[in-house]
């Protein structure tokens, strides 16, 4: 991140796992990364929460299950809360795909498993505060398993949102890449349009959709039906 005179500032990151031992290798390996740095760790999704209006992080690194508050509620917590402007990167494992959809609802900016190597997750962190959203195709392709188990049983459709009426076509288009889980590079490429081009089309998406983040527009091509997976 850069402030405005163009410095480079450290990327600010709150560790959230009830778990000691992660928390300490999280941040030992954040620490030793050029350009971030851990401000705070929490045990809980409560004192995350109160540590993240404290403390000011750019990122979360959120846990789903710990006691007292689960990181689930902890990101809705802090999506609603208008003093805070701070994005959450859930860390997951491959067991927990039934919290993939209600993390993505509750508004979390992306995801990385538990597993993942090193480098990647270090990458995540950057990609997601530098104001993308984390949906890897992995992530994806369980998302979209989890939408069809829920909507298999489903009598009436979900309410298209406010403003898909007055997307162009070129915003529709758009919109299914970014549900598919692609970057504005890999839009860029399929249409054959400048990377400008498309954080405009993503940027009025946003905008008209009344999204916090691309994660958010995933939710809304799913549940709106502009997209239908596979069953």
């Amino acid at each position: 991140m850069a402030d405005t005179e163009g410095t480079t500032v450290p990327v600010r990151v709150l560790v959230v796992d009830d778990e000691a031992l992660v928390r300490a290798g999280f941040r030992v390996l954040l620490e030793t990364s050029p350009g971030l740095t851990v401000v705070g760790e929490a045990d809980n999704g409560a004192t995350a929460v109160r540590q993240c209006r404290a403390l000011r992080p750019d990122i979360l690194l959120m846990d789903i299950r710990m006691p007292v508050m689960d990181g689930l509620e902890a990101t809705r917590h802090i999506a609603d809360d208008g003093s805070i402007d701070a994005r959450v990167l859930i860390v997951t494992t491959f067991g927990e795909d039934e919290h993939v959809f209600a993390a993505l609802r509750a508004g979390a900016s992306g995801f990385v498993l538990k597993d993942t190597p090193p480098e990647d997750l270090l990458s995540a962190i950057r990609v997601v505060a530098g104001g993308e959203a984390l949906l890897t195709p992995r992530v994806t392709t369980r998302l979209v398993a989890e939408f069809v188990r829920r909507t298999s049983g489903r009598k009436t459709p979900v309410t298209a949102p406010e403003g898909l009426d007055d997307l162009t076509e070129r915003e529709r288009e758009v919109l299914v890449q970014v549900a598919a889980g692609k970057s504005n590079a890999e839009i860029a490429d399929h249409f054959i349009v400048s990377l400008n081009t498309v954080k405009t089309h993503v940027s009025r998406l946003l905008s008209k959709l009344s999204a916090r983040d691309r994660a958010q527009l995933v939710v809304c091509a799913y549940e709106c039906g502009l997209v239908v997976p596979e069953r």
